[in-house]
């Protein structure tokens, strides 16, 4: 028999953590009452505290901000590639023009 794994959105992560966080709540009681695995809220939270310390946390980020970080540091990666195609680019024309 094949085990289910549920999809949570970062919303519903963040809300789990602010639980826990914000209410003083136990990971084990809010395992307990929303019918979680007790690893993977462990994992939500040091994500988040990983995120707040401003470092990239592990798995997608939870917060926007740091969604937005991610998505900023994906332009950027594309923007040096271009960058670098272009600068090679010019090398050879001007190599064909001599």
């Amino acid at each position: 028999m094949s085990k289910k794994y549920r999809k949570f959105d970062a919303s519903f992560k963040l809300e789990v953590v602010n639980m826990i966080k914000d209410q003083d709540m136990s990971v084990g009681q809010v395992c307990r009452d929303l019918d979680l695995g007790e690893t993977a809220v462990r994992r939500w939270v040091q994500q988040y505290e990983a995120e707040q310390l401003g470092g990239a946390g592990i798995g997608r980020p939870l917060t926007s901000e740091q969604q937005r970080i991610r998505q900023l540091e994906q332009q950027i990666r594309e923007l040096k590639m271009d960058n670098d195609i272009l600068k090679k680019a010019t090398a050879f024309f001007a190599r064909e023009l001599k």
